[in-house]
């Protein structure tokens, strides 16, 4: 691999872009950044991160917090394990380590959550360590500078691409350079067609000279998702609905979800209230919802008011039905 570091460090100090977490950069900072960044953009995570740091301005009091605060915190940003992790994770960094992250990648890939890519980003950008941080867009962005077809999901290309960054990784620069690597693919060097014209290191691409920029990198196919379809239930007394918690493991664990199974015909006296399809990365809910009205509580079920729904941790993936009830008003 050719020395990429000195024209991509001079395109990112003037092109950076400014983002909370650049600033006031301590390793709880960049790790939490860093777990929201995973499978979420960043214009979406840029207020998660905001009002999560306001809430928990360091690691012992994200320790400190209740599991249901911080899943509150962390509603509607998706892949609830990596709340459930950084929770963990908090737990024993203020137990075991007295509320200091280790500043080894080695050590920090032993930690709840954390895996060889965010291991490098808090060993570079927060500690200086030539720990490379390979992600998504650096294998598009490397794959593309040597025109490599290899499986770019592949843990021995990410593994080879570490090695070899490591080689030129400038010893004055490290979070800077694993930064400057992030911000070339998200920015220049993205998926489909590339801003070539822009990318600092075009004229050291392969595949750029050979005109195949969009060739790369060559994807595997990807599996369909699976259907479910499922019968969602609104079942309301007085002024309450019902409501339970999915179990600890699993799909959504630990949040709160409306009634709701794998059935597809109407329940007695139920009213339709509406579709709603729900995308999961591996499966679709396609949900038909029914409003059901009961005398007295029913037992197996949470019995709320709005005000406390409103105060648990929903998935986004029964907001349609939320909406149902607030036009209800309830």
């Amino acid at each position: 691999m050719e020395d990429i570091s000195r024209p991509l460090l001079d395109w990112y100090r003037r092109h950076a872009r400014p983002l909370p977490w650049r600033e006031n950069v301590t390793p709880y900072r960049v790790w939490v950044s860093e777990i929201m960044l995973q499978q979420t953009r960043i214009e979406a995570a840029r207020g998660y991160f905001e009002r999560f740091m306001a809430a928990f301005p360091d690691v012992e009091a994200l320790a400190a917090a209740d599991a249901d605060t911080v899943m509150k915190l962390w509603e509607g940003l998706g892949y609830y394990s990596r709340a459930r992790n950084l929770h963990a994770c908090a737990k024993r960094i203020a137990a075991e380590y007295g509320g200091q992250f280790p500043s080894a990648a080695e050590e920090l890939r032993r930690l709840p959550g954390i895996g060889d890519y965010t291991a490098g980003a808090i060993a570079s950008i927060a500690f200086g360590q030539k720990a490379p941080a390979v992600d998504g867009n650096v294998v598009r962005v490397l794959t593309r500078l040597e025109r490599c077809g290899d499986n770019p999901l592949d843990e021995k290309l990410k593994a080879r691409y570490r090695s070899e960054l490591a080689e030129i990784y400038p010893e004055e620069a490290c979070g800077e350079f694993t930064s400057a690597l992030m911000e070339l693919g998200e920015t220049v060097c993205t998926p489909g067609t590339p801003d070539c014209a822009g990318c600092p290191i075009a004229s050291l691409c392969a595949a750029h000279a050979a005109g195949e920029e969009s060739a790369y990198p060559v994807m595997p196919a990807k599996k369909p998702r699976r259907r479910e379809d499922r019968r969602v239930l609104l079942m309301i007394c007085g002024d309450t609905a019902a409501v339970r918690k999915r179990p600890d493991k699993g799909l959504l664990a630990g949040l709160w979800e409306f009634p709701n199974d794998l059935e597809r015909e109407a329940p007695a006296g139920g009213c339709p209230c509406g579709e709603a399809v729900h995308v999961f990365t591996h499966v679709e809910w396609h949900m038909t919802g029914y409003v059901l009205n009961v005398s007295e509580p029913l037992p197996g079920y949470t019995w709320v008011t709005r005000a406390e729904r409103l105060a648990l941790a929903m998935p986004s993936a029964f907001r349609y039905y939320m909406g149902v009830l607030e036009e209800m008003g309830l």
